[in-house]
């Protein structure tokens, strides 16, 4: 067991974006060196095989343009980067120690990661095919001003797509699933840190996240139409394909 110096209380900063992103920027810092096992144990090993999903829906487009949001260690990127080999992809991450994480793993010369916020992508508008995220929009600072990014560098016609934990709309879903991920993130926190609010983090920052039905409104009210969902362990995490209106897509 390792002494934490994550000492942050998950409730005291992710109500504000200014604090949410320097909770967030000090919480992964932390786990940055435990993070591609702390996957593979939250998922009972199924991390992988979802993000395999993910990417499996994903449209066919020879040279796409991908944008990896929250890459962490870079799994997704280089996922990316195996479905699309001409394509231009890129990662972007908040935090310093994932990124070096991310290029120590990664032997791609194509693949660029870049440190940044969701909140202020820092790329030109309708440059982006493909965006994607692992357990990503959860963690935005202002998810509102997220999805507007992702709308901004987003082409017409382009795909944006998430796998992250799923909060029900009725109260007893969400007070179960808040029950079983502050039990069992935090005993992977005291095993791995000494602290539980190192994992019990995520169920404090689903209480705060929209319901399933609110976050397809945040990316309809947006131009946004979702064209696929799939959920896992009863509903408990989702992977959810949103398509841009504009050119070959619908009206929403």
């Amino acid at each position: 067991m390792t002494t934490a110096r994550f000492q942050l209380k998950p409730m005291e900063h992710l109500g504000a974006p200014e604090t949410k992103q320097s909770f967030n920027r000090s919480l992964f810092s932390e786990v940055a060196p435990k993070y591609d096992f702390i996957t593979k144990a939250l998922s009972f090993g199924r991390d992988a095989a979802w993000k395999r999903r993910l990417l499996a829906r994903l449209p066919e487009k020879a040279e796409a343009v991908c944008l990896d949001l929250a890459c962490g260690t870079g799994d997704i990127t280089r996922m990316l980067s195996e479905r699309y080999p001409e394509g231009r992809i890129t990662g972007l991450d908040l935090t310093p120690a994932m990124l070096e994480l991310a290029r120590k793993q990664t032997a791609n010369p194509k693949i660029n990661y870049v440190e940044g916020s969701m909140d202020a992508l820092p790329f030109e508008a309708d440059s982006i095919d493909l965006v994607t995220g692992g357990y990503a929009l959860r963690n935005a600072p202002d998810l509102g001003r997220a999805i507007d990014e992702i709308a901004r560098v987003l082409r017409p016609g382009g795909t944006a797509a998430f796998l992250d934990f799923s909060k029900p709309g009725n109260r007893a879903g969400q007070q179960l699933s808040h029950f079983a991920l502050k039990l069992w993130g935090g005993l992977w926190g005291l095993v791995l840190h000494g602290n539980p609010d190192v994992y019990g983090y995520i169920a404090d920052s689903l209480k705060l996240y929209p319901d399933r039905a609110g976050l397809r409104d945040c990316f309809r009210e947006r131009g946004f139409n979702l064209r696929a969902s799939t959920r896992f362990f009863g509903g408990l995490l989702e992977i959810v394909h949103f398509e841009k209106s504009g050119a070959g897509a619908d009206a929403p």
